[in-house]
């Protein structure tokens, strides 16, 4: 079918179930960012591959709902297809749903599948549409009627880390969350989201795209604890090794079963990060407290041996990115060079790195114009071929067996115009302000975001994205609960988080510019004002001052940078080849 006559399918199915609007997010049982899949309904549905949207179905209007990073996208991929991108003027808000009050009359019906919808979202949808006397439905699955081909599940396999890999036993982990659930005097706790559960079982899998998670669900009562996992991805050493944790191991599809049959006084869900179904099975005799899982707090905060792990993946990474880049500068000259192409030979070469697993998102490698989507992934329409001219922004990293990376460089291919070498250096400054911070503990996000964003906001420019994120250790690369974004979410940075600064600025139809960085939060100094932090660059891979205006840097800034590409040379050279320490060396001089 076309996204045309799927489009028509739906409604077709709408009339008949009596649905006035239906909703599809982009989701899956366990809220994750990257979907198996069976769950990339709205790419089924509509053709957008973008890792966040949602479609809103009515008998007159199709529309997605997406934030700035994929406007661009969005208008190309939904050309033809029915749908129309619809702008959303506050990332992750469900401002389909005013749309919604405001075109349907009392008694119409809206449903959505409550395995693809967070808590709060259908909280969301639900707020603003039943004081209407909008019905609201989040128990219709309307696509697996027609999607004929739909995937199944995948079933590869899982496998346990070793203690000397995470730093802590899975006892350990259960011991701490337990801990926290007593204090809130709660008997039962659902872990739906795939990388806490990974964290608190020491387990990963390859059951999604760059994120080494697999599907399940646990679930922690007072004296026992259930893994629901398709069993076969496990083999008998692991099973028993979680034995001995006290975990036992019963099939995934049980896991709604067991909710329905729950008994406790009450069960701690994170309304973000688990399904509406799950949450409506929830026993009406059990009270809910909805509350961030006490294991995202616990996992944000990286213990020691995972910081000793991590700056050793750094230094595999930025072998990597170096044989990359240089291999990029030599090739270029031949016009052989594909946004595609480049993208596979990163892979190729990470690939060489001890303990890699693969890359921990899909690399973004945006030529000059496509450097201007901050989520831009290179298609066969789309694929530009590089010249020696004009910028090549590449956002990429790799999931290795002892960390996670995440870096994006800006390089020259030749003849830059002196309008990108002014944004480029504000952009570096920016980030060199963001790593500088000295801050007082108990920082939020949204305060970094702020400090780091003066350099451009001086000058009239912005970027419509945060400032960074959290990362896990050999898990997702996007990880919370905190963020150095506008949003005043009351998470504070703490020590031991590794969050990534990324400040950008995008000219649509010309270029983009972001540089990225990953950086440790430590303590820094206790004065009679309090106790300060202070951050640990991470990150080790030159940053290009070719397209530097010394004028528009402080001497604070110019000495940072040459510290920096100082130090990434000196921690590089000793694995890298005569001819390549000597092509970083020249990109390492000091400006």
């Amino acid at each position: 079918m076309s996204y045309k006559e799927r489009l028509t399918a739906i409604r077709r199915e709408m009339k008949l179930q009596g649905i006035d609007a239906y909703i599809i997010p982009s989701s899956d049982p366990h809220i994750s960012e990257y979907l198996p899949e069976r769950y990339k309904c709205i790419a089924w549905a509509s053709g957008f591959t973008g890792s966040a949207g949602t479609l809103v179905i009515t008998p007159d209007f199709a529309g997605l709902w997406t934030d700035a990073r994929y406007f661009v996208q969005a208008n190309e991929q939904l050309n033809g297809t029915g749908f129309e991108l619809v702008k959303l003027k506050t990332q992750g808000k469900a401002e389909y749903a005013t749309w919604l009050a405001e075109r349907l009359s009392a008694g119409s019906r809206v449903a959505f599948d409550g395995f693809l919808a967070s808590v709060a979202v259908a909280q969301a949808v639900e707020e603003v549409l039943l004081p209407l006397d909008i019905l609201v439905d989040g128990h219709v699955d309307i696509l697996d009627a027609i999607w004929g081909d739909r995937p199944t599940l995948p079933v590869s396999p899982a496998f346990l880390l070793d203690d000397a890999v995470t730093g802590e036993t899975t006892s350990g982990k259960l011991t701490r969350v337990r801990e926290t659930l007593r204090a809130k005097r709660v008997g039962a706790h659902l872990v739906s989201s795939l990388d806490d559960l990974a964290w608190l079982l020491n387990i990963r899998g390859n059951d999604v795209p760059c994120n080494p998670v697999v599907l399940g669900f646990v679930l922690l009562e007072e004296t026992q604890t259930t893994l629901f996992i398709e069993p076969s991805k496990l083999t008998e050493g692991d099973k028993a090794v979680l034995a001995q944790a006290e975990v036992r191991v019963k099939p995934y599809e049980e896991a709604f079963q067991a909710i329905l049959s729950l008994k406790a006084g009450a069960i701690l869900l994170d309304p973000k990060r688990t399904c509406f179904a799950m949450y409506d099975a929830v026993p009406k005799s059990i009270k809910i407290i909805e509350d961030i899982n006490p294991s995202t707090h616990l996992k944000a905060i990286k213990n020691d041996v995972e910081i000793a792990h991590t700056r050793n993946v750094m230094v595999k990474d930025g072998v990597a990115m170096t044989r990359f880049f240089k291999w990029v500068e030599e090739e270029v000259q031949h016009g052989q060079l594909t946004e595609i192409g480049i993208a596979d030979k990163l892979q190729e070469i990470r690939a060489q790195g001890d303990g890699f697993v693969d890359i921990s998102f899909d690399t973004i490698a945006g030529y000059r114009a496509h450097g201007a989507l901050p989520h831009y992934k290179a298609t066969e329409e789309s694929d530009a071929v590089l010249k020696p001219a004009g910028l090549l922004l590449v956002d990429s990293g790799g999931q290795y067996k002892d960390g996670t990376t995440d870096i994006t460089r800006v390089v020259s291919l030749g003849n830059i115009a002196a309008a990108e070498k002014t944004d480029y250096t504000l952009v570096l400054k920016a980030m060199i302000e963001g790593s500088l911070l000295i801050f007082p503990k108990g920082t939020r996000g949204y305060q970094i975001d702020a400090v780091t964003r003066r350099p451009l906001w001086e000058t009239g420019r912005n970027y419509g994205h945060g400032t960074g994120h959290g990362v896990g250790f050999f898990l997702n690369v996007h990880e919370g609960p905190h963020v150095l974004n506008p949003t005043n979410i009351d998470i504070p940075i703490a020590e031991g988080m590794i969050s990534s600064i990324e400040p950008g600025l995008y000219r649509e139809g010309e270029y983009g510019i972001r540089i990225e960085n990953l950086v440790l939060s430590k303590a820094f100094e206790s004065t009679q004002f309090g106790d300060f932090m202070h951050f640990e660059t991470l990150t080790i891979c030159y940053i290009a001052t070719d397209l530097i205006d010394k004028s528009l840097l402080d001497d604070k800034h110019v000495q940072w940078l040459n510290a920096y590409n100082a130090w990434v040379f000196e921690k590089l050279e000793p694995y890298l080849a005569a001819e390549e320490a000597r092509w970083l060396k020249a990109k390492t001089m000091g400006i």
